[in-house]
């Protein structure tokens, strides 16, 4: 595998990843822009509309056929959150040339021409988006956001988050609000869709078995020849520890039969080579199944149906995860506690660090096994101060000692403790 970022323009970058491994080409698209509450909703919608249909495939079902004609190629959009960031996600998969029939054109031009066109070039009528698109699209939206509670494990993570970051940007909910809905309409957000194609931080990535003229066929495209430079508005990871609430408790009833048991932990990091011993931290503490949550709060005490924890390294956050019967709140939460002080004080072994660096190293070396994890790492590393490729993270990985993750530990606080109840 080998990896190299080629600039189009300023602001605009190309990620190409040679990789053999696969008989598929995998193009993505992302826009990168600044969270805030006046255009999350909007965010939102665009690729809802975007997928809808192209200047030349006015329709989803003109897409759906341009794609089955070229051997079955694959479509998928989203919306994602990064830190600060608001992600709009556009991919396209399609067959490598060296697998086609003799004498077929090249599809790997052909698969890049058409994401380019979806994403840069949409369907307008009169100075606006489709007006029946917008309206479909914002009642779809409207219901996933209504139904996100209908997952209840991620809306308790998603309440954490919110009372954590409350007044700030990582707050805001990834596709939007209802009430933001109402007052967008197909000519206002054309115009900010225009605005944001100006303003935002713009990657190609292609992953697969790679023609060399991909980046001079992309530089020559309409698409990105009508793009301009820009001094992209984005925020990379920060090590500000922004939440200061001080083990709030925050208590909601819903028609639950199991609890849901959520602590938002903060760590002050003094730079981001520690993000590295966090991760392993967090291994110890409760990423896998030889975990402290794991084994004291889940297999000993079998107060927990789930127990374990992730780190969120845009924020430095960890986020604890409890499922629980709901009379076993205060057991289970004087338990998690217990496993965070014993870390403060050191009550865990080398063979602990060494499980959990195996456990990390394990899951990176699996990055380049499927090609969007390969690209979601990459795209990942944009937002670091110090880029890492594959081999430079498995070996900082294991640099890590116990005395660094001692110092991690000693460095977490409990800011927000969320529970879900009946």
């Amino acid at each position: 595998m080998n990896y190299q970022v080629k600039e189009i323009k300023k602001g605009i970058n190309m990620h190409l990843i040679n990789n053999n491994k696969f008989k598929t080409n995998l193009i993505s698209i992302f826009l990168t822009t600044e969270l805030n509450r006046e255009n999350v909703t909007k965010n939102a919608i665009i690729p809802a509309i975007l997928r809808r249909g192209s200047k030349t495939m006015p329709t989803q079902e003109k897409i759906s056929i341009e794609l089955e004609e070229m051997y079955g190629a694959s479509f998928n959009c989203g919306i994602d959150k990064r830190g600060d960031n608001q992600v709009l996600k556009f991919y396209m998969e399609s067959i490598n040339n060296n697998f086609l029939p003799e004498g077929e054109n090249d599809l790997l031009q052909q698969t890049m021409g058409k994401l380019l066109e979806i994403v840069f070039n949409p369907l307008v009528e009169e100075n606006g988006f489709h007006e029946e698109y917008v309206a479909q699209e914002k009642n779809n939206i409207k219901q996933l956001i209504e139904g996100k509670i209908d997952n209840k494990a991620r809306y308790a993570i998603d309440r954490c988050t919110e009372e954590m970051y409350k007044g700030h940007q990582f707050s805001l909910y990834k596709y939007g609000y209802v009430e933001d809905l109402e007052n967008i309409d197909k000519n206002e957000l054309y115009q900010y869709y225009q605005e944001l194609l100006k303003t935002c931080k713009i990657d190609i990535f292609v992953s697969g078995i790679i023609e060399d003229n991909i980046y001079d066929i992309v530089c020559q495209s309409n698409e990105i020849q009508q793009l301009e430079s820009r001094e992209p508005k984005y925020i990379k990871t920060s090590l500000e520890v922004i939440p200061q609430n001080h083990e709030q408790i925050v208590q909601e009833s819903m028609d639950v039969t199991q609890g849901k048991l959520i602590l938002g932990l903060n760590i002050s990091l003094e730079d981001e080579d520690m993000q590295y011993d966090a991760l392993i931290y967090n291994g110890i503490l409760g990423g896998s199944a030889n975990s402290k949550l794991f084994q004291n709060v889940r297999e000993k005490a079998s107060l927990a149906y789930v127990a374990s924890s992730s780190y969120l390294k845009a924020k430095n956050n960890i986020f604890i995860n409890c499922g629980i019967e709901i009379e076993n709140y205060e057991k289970a939460l004087q338990i998690v506690k217990q496993q965070l002080d014993q870390m403060k004080q050191g009550e865990f072994t080398e063979n602990d660090v060494e499980i959990a660096k195996k456990v990390m190293i394990d899951a990176i070396q699996t990055i380049d096994d499927e090609q969007d994890t390969e690209i979601m790492y990459f795209f990942g590393q944009e937002f670091c101060e110090n880029k890492l490729d594959i081999e430079q993270y498995i070996k900082r990985i294991e640099k890590v000692t116990k005395e660094a993750v001692l110092k991690i530990a000693q460095k977490v606080e409990i800011d927000t403790i969320y529970f879900l109840k009946n």
